[in-house]
């Protein structure tokens, strides 16, 4: 089965990695695909880098990771991006493999937001990871939703960001290959 980590990833870091990493090693998972989203409907377009270039920098943290996967999948679908909408282009392409989605606990008290949300929840396995001061809510006790005790990595992108505009370094909270593209190309520093 292919675990589904959806995001905007700007820019990636090492909690992202280091979930990525627990779900291959530690649950049934056999791959976790990063899906760089070109928009979230629930974020603010302006903030983000353009997709190309997130998706350059997933690639960059992944390396010859064969477990890991970037995915441009919906680069070409319609935005903004519905995970429903995604889901069923990847059953599409993908006929023969089995779809999870990877989510913060706190996504999980936002889900009924989702387009569709009752149809993913009956069809698709959803793999929760704890996130500090959040719960859950109902949708825990849901026999697709399995609560997983993947380690808390208090790192955010919205950190990352801020730390490069205020002139701070965050090298060590990004692989060293996204950390190098960062500053190459100046991101987030205005």
């Amino acid at each position: 089965m292919v675990g589904l980590f959806f995001g905007s990833f700007n820019p990636i870091h090492i909690g992202h990695m280091a979930l990525a990493n627990y779900f291959v090693e530690y649950t049934d998972l056999k791959e976790v695909w990063f899906v760089v989203s070109p928009h979230n409907p629930l974020k603010e377009k302006d903030t983000l880098l353009h997709h190309r270039q997130r998706m350059q920098m997933v690639n960059l943290a992944i390396g010859d990771n064969a477990k890991l996967k970037a995915s441009d999948i919906e680069f070409n679908l319609p935005q903004p991006s519905y995970t429903i909408n995604t889901l069923a282009h990847l059953k599409e392409k993908y006929p023969r493999k089995k779809f999870a989605l990877i989510m913060g606990v706190d996504n999980l008290k936002t889900f009924h937001k989702w387009k569709n949300y009752e149809e993913i929840l009956k069809r698709y396995p959803i793999y929760v990871y704890p996130r500090p001061g959040y719960d859950g809510g109902d949708l825990l006790i849901h026999p697709n939703v399995k609560m997983t005790e993947a380690p808390v990595l208090e790192i955010s992108s919205s950190f990352i960001r801020k730390a490069i505009k205020e002139g701070k370094s965050p090298e060590y909270f990004m692989n060293p290959a996204v950390w190098a593209y960062v500053k190459e190309m100046h991101f987030y520093e205005k």
